[in-house]
Order: C-alpha cells, then sequence, then structure tokens
C-alpha cells in the first residue's frame, strides 16, 4: 500500500467559519441534544462501534449543511450508522431537531474541521462509505486551492475506507466536478463506478435547492467510486 501525507497540524481551510444566525431552537437543541448525539472532537482514535452502540456499516458524510439530506437518507436506511461532519452551528442545531423530531437513532455528529477528524480520530479500514454533497466550490480561480477535493486528501480519506467501499462526490459546479473527476480518478486505490459522472444514486435525495436550479436547467453532477 502506498505512503499516504500525513497533513500537518496547520492546513489550508476548505471553509470559512462564519458567524451564521443562530436560532432560539437551534441553540436550545444544540444545548440539549449535542452532548447525546455529539461527539466532541478528540486527538486520539474513535471507536466507531462504541459511539453508536451497535456493529454496522459506517458511513461518514462530510458537510452536511443544514442537515436535511443527512435525516432523509438516515432515516431511509436504518441498517446504517451516520457520522456527520460540520463545523457551522445553525447546520448542526438543525440537524439536531431533525434527530430530535424524527426519532433517528442512527446519526451522530462532530462539530469540528474534517481533515483533523480524519488524520486524528478514524482508523484506516474503518468506513463503509462517504457521502460530500454539494462542498464549496470557492469557484474564483484564485480560491481553487481552498476546495476539499485536492489529492492529498483524497489519498488521507481513501485509507479510511474499506476494501469495496464508497465515495460519493456531489456538485452542481461543472469546473468542480471536472477537478473530482480528475482527482478521484489519479487515485490508485479508487474505481470508477461509471464511465465518467454517475446517475444520481436514489438514497441521495433532491434537495429544493437542487430541484430549482434542475428546472433553470442547471446541471448537478454525481461521481461515485469504489476503494480497490
Amino acid at each position: 500500500m502506498p505512503d499516504t501525507p500525513d497533513f500537518s497540524k496547520r492546513h489550508i481551510r476548505s471553509y470559512v467559519l462564519r458567524q451564521g444566525r443562530v436560532s432560539p431552537a437551534q441553540q436550545r437543541a444544540v444545548e440539549m441534544l449535542l452532548p447525546h448525539f455529539g461527539i466532541p472532537y478528540a486527538a486520539q482514535p474513535l471507536d466507531l462501534d462504541q459511539a453508536f452502540g451497535r456493529a454496522a456499516p459506517k458511513i461518514l458524510e462530510i458537510g452536511f449543511g443544514m442537515g436535511d439530506s443527512t435525516a432523509t437518507i438516515a432515516l431511509a436506511h436504518p441498517e446504517n450508522d451516520y457520522l456527520a461532519l460540520e463545523v457551522h452551528t445553525p447546520g448542526v442545531g438543525n440537524l439536531l431537531k431533525l434527530i430530535d423530531l424524527q426519532q433517528i437513532p442512527n446519526i451522530r455528529i462532530i462539530q469540528h474541521d474534517a481533515v483533523e477528524v480524519l488524520r486524528d480520530m478514524l482508523g484506516d479500514e474503518s468506513l463503509d462509505g462517504v457521502h460530500i454533497f454539494f462542498p464549496d466550490p470557492w469557484h474564483k480561480a484564485r480560491h481553487n486551492k481552498r476546495r476539499l477535493i485536492q489529492a492529498p486528501f483524497v489519498a488521507q480519506l481513501v485509507q479510511k475506507l474499506k476494501p469495496g467501499g464508497y465515495l460519493h462526490v456531489a456538485t452542481d459546479w461543472q469546473d468542480y466536478a471536472e477537478q473530482v473527476l480528475r482527482v478521484l480518478s489519479e487515485e490508485p486505490l479508487l474505481e470508477n463506478t461509471a464511465a465518467d459522472y454517475a446517475p444520481r444514486p436514489a438514497y441521495r435525495p433532491l434537495t429544493k435547492f437542487e430541484k430549482r436550479g434542475i428546472n433553470l436547467g442547471h446541471g448537478v453532477w454525481d461521481l461515485v467510486f469504489r476503494r480497490l
């Protein structure tokens, strides 16, 4: 197995920690529910089966936004456990509200930088799948270096997948889709499940934003690769 780069303690952030408005309901959810459904970041290995209280396939979602798709997927697939990462408090609070309202037991949240969670908490070959849906495109050329999907990150990420595990990326920016296709295709431990872009898997729900974009003729690109 080839050597993979190790991220230093300082790295280019793929996000800006915006001070978005946290509603009172979201704040209450964070205060009351995060201690139960959240996992604090710690620079030590995480036992995923212990965190979820069972042995089941483990799916990582990086950057879940407001969490609507995460909740829909987890509710529809109770056989899987979903470890959801997000840095923004409004989204964390909203997903916690959905977990409570819909009684979803198979989601755990880590509110922390995904690069550091991968590096410090997740063991090699511990994941059955990874979802990265609509990551920030950083569409200005001078900002492209901040995009999450870069070769060093993918090399680190693929080590966390079990052989046969999948990586699913979706974006509505064609330029980013082309970059993702190139980066994933060049990773020797991954193989594409499609010729180029994949049909949207049935488990990924259409968001309201995505439906509106499709109605306006905007494209959405899904890429699904498997670890060798």
